[in-house]
């Protein structure tokens, strides 16, 4: 089995241009797949991949608490979970309930029972008093507050970081609205997360940018700034903001805008590139292309990045869920047809690209996962992100040192690539947008590698190597669970977050932007 796996991986690299070019073609219509026999191949192998993925999810919540772990070990034997958990792995327990709910895979009952168990321990965990967020980790047998890491005795100074606090939010949204006999329960935590103590309206002015953070005690650092943006005694802020707009941190901002606590121009406060005017930003990847425009008094540079023929608007590191976890649960690429509809499938085209034409991996979709060789990295398409060295796609972190036309030169680029990293929950993000390459990608990776257990997809494969890690992560499963909870359950998942004021501020905005992003003339 071993041999026939090597030698089944050797043609799909012989074949990875060429298989490059069929899927590329594919991208011409979002979703688009093969006709309704495909469409029904595909429901039957994914209402499978649904069921083992939930398995694993099940497996992570603490049976006392409904709190889930933050990984497992592939074998789901309760003895592996991790003794540690987030914001962010607790929303995605729980609107992973609701998508098993939504396709029929448990009954409304038990969704309803794991739901109410969560908001219960939710209801009772350590908060910031002022800003009404919740800290990094957690214990998820008894819910305290962690200074310690379980594992390894690494300390923690706890830290009330924005995106996490934005992903729970997002499941407290959407239990609210998926399951009204918790609406009260969910609601009553969620309205008193206040997104506006992350605003600074002086970043970027007059749109202003929200940080990545803050400590409610002295975390000793050099960067942190003192304020108080909501009032309240001072904290200690992150010496960063938000910057990138296409990254997952907007879903933060989302919710700021939707609740009233952030005003609706900071929407166009985050940099699409940075501006192409001057050398103060030729640290970055490359010069973008693009111009100017003005969206309710804020100048927007509309700029985006080229990548072998396409004209992509970067994340920042350039990994699959800082672009397409948000569309989870926010239908921009519907509300942006001038913006989100262009961008998100050229981004998932550049993901495609990269793997299998540029590396020549002969498979593809990088993000932040589990590292097969132990630890956890983000994992990416340099050329994609804003950053200048960006995230790598393999484990010798083989970067591309572009040109920044009249300021820089750059080095040529490689000749070959290393010990590739994909994984699958980079190919789930894919499906609104790529479906039949999608499925096939995973469907490769499943053949090719041991690389499937109880629990669904393990979550990374080293394509040159094989070595898989055979770990289950809550928020790369979580993801996982959205994109199938949506598309076999008429975006389920997506209806109960984005109605109200959520559309009623933001798509108006997205009507408006005009990208840069297409196709290079």
């Amino acid at each position: 089995m071993q041999e026939l796996r090597r030698t089944r991986r050797e043609r799909r690299r012989l074949l990875a241009a060429a298989t490059a070019v069929a899927i590329v073609t594919g991208l011409v219509a979002l979703g688009a797949t093969t006709g309704t026999a495909a469409a029904a191949d595909n429901d039957k192998l994914l209402k499978k991949y649904l069921a083992d993925t939930w398995r694993s999810m099940a497996a992570m919540a603490h049976p006392r608490t409904g709190l889930p772990s933050d990984n497992i070990g592939g074998s789901l034997n309760q003895k592996t979970r991790s003794e540690f958990t987030s914001p962010t792995n607790i929303g995605a327990y729980m609107w992973s309930a609701v998508a098993a709910r939504d396709t029929g895979l448990i009954t409304a009952t038990e969704a309803r029972e794991r739901v109410a168990k969560t908001l219960a321990s939710v209801a009772k965990l350590e908060r910031n008093e002022t800003s009404g967020m919740f800290y990094n980790w957690y214990n998820p047998t008894n819910g305290k507050k962690l200074y310690t890491f379980p594992e390894s005795g690494d300390p923690i100074k706890p830290f009330l970081s924005s995106v996490d606090n934005g992903w729970l939010a997002t499941g407290l949204l959407l239990v609210e609205r998926a399951i009204p006999a918790l609406h009260d329960e969910a609601h009553a935590i969620r309205k008193d997360m206040n997104f506006a103590c992350y605003y600074n309206p002086n970043e970027n002015a007059p749109a202003g940018q929200i940080r990545g953070g803050f400590w409610d005690e002295d975390p000793k650092e050099t960067a942190p700034v003192k304020g108080a943006y909501c009032g309240g005694p001072e904290v200690w802020y992150t010496g960063h903001h938000y910057g990138a707009f296409n990254t997952e941190p907007r879903i933060a901002s989302y919710l700021g805008i939707a609740a009233g606590q952030i005003p609706d121009k900071h929407y166009f406060g985050t940099y699409r590139t940075f501006p192409n005017d001057n050398c103060d930003w030729s640290w970055t990847e490359t010069k973008p292309v693009g111009q100017w425009r003005e969206y309710m008094g804020v100048r927007v540079f509309e700029g985006a990045l080229p990548y072998r023929g396409l004209n992509v608007v970067p994340t920042w590191g350039g990994s699959m869920f800082e672009a397409l976890m948000v569309p989870l649960f926010v239908p921009e690429e519907k509300w942006g047809d001038k913006s989100w509809a262009i961008n998100h499938p050229l981004y998932v085209e550049g993901q495609i690209e990269h793997g299998m034409s540029e590396a020549g991996y002969g498979y593809w979709g990088f993000s932040p996962s589990n590292n097969p060789a132990g630890g956890y990295r983000e994992y990416g398409v340099d050329q994609l992100g804003m950053d200048g060295p960006g995230y790598t796609s393999d484990q010798e972190r083989t970067t591309v040192d572009q040109a920044y036309e009249g300021c820089r030169e750059g080095q040529p680029a490689p000749t070959s690539y290393g010990d590739g990293v994909v994984t699958p929950h980079a190919s789930f993000l894919a499906l609104r947008y790529a479906e039949d390459a999608a499925v096939q990608n995973l469907q490769n990776i499943k053949d090719d590698f041991d690389a499937y257990g109880p629990g669904g997809f393990y979550d990374a494969v080293a394509v040159r190597s094989g070595q898989v890690s055979k770990r289950y992560l809550a928020l790369d499963q979580g993801m996982v669970m959205a994109a199938l909870g949506n598309r076999l359950a008429g975006d389920s998942l997506r209806g109960y977050v984005s109605q109200g004021a959520m559309r009623e501020h933001l798509e108006p905005m997205m009507r408006m932007e005009e990208f840069s992003a297409g196709r290079a003339q």
